[in-house]
């Protein structure tokens, strides 16, 4: 009688711990397919933005360069990561 008291709250001891340990290897699973999916769903198109953003003044400055040669911006107004640079004719 006490003998088998003992094997059935092992039993359900254990039965409740594999169901535990299932459930958490479940939800780790479910996680770990979530989270990288928002990380690129929120953080790389702003990573995206800002590099199309600081790339645009550095197109326009070739563009410059292309059709009026490279030593044009020595002198007047340069736009260059969003900042109006000054230089004086020397």
């Amino acid at each position: 009688m006490f003998l088998e008291r003992v094997r059935s709250r092992a039993r359900v001891t254990f039965d409740l711990s594999l169901f535990v340990a299932q459930e958490m290897c479940r939800f780790s699973r479910a996680s770990l397919q979530i989270e990288p999916t928002s990380f690129m769903t929120s953080v790389l198109p702003a990573g995206f933005e800002t590099e199309r953003l600081q790339m645009e003044p550095r197109q326009q400055l070739q563009h410059r360069h292309r059709l009026l040669g490279p030593n044009t911006g020595l002198s007047g107004r340069m736009e260059r990561s969003g900042l109006l640079l000054l230089y004086l004719k020397s």
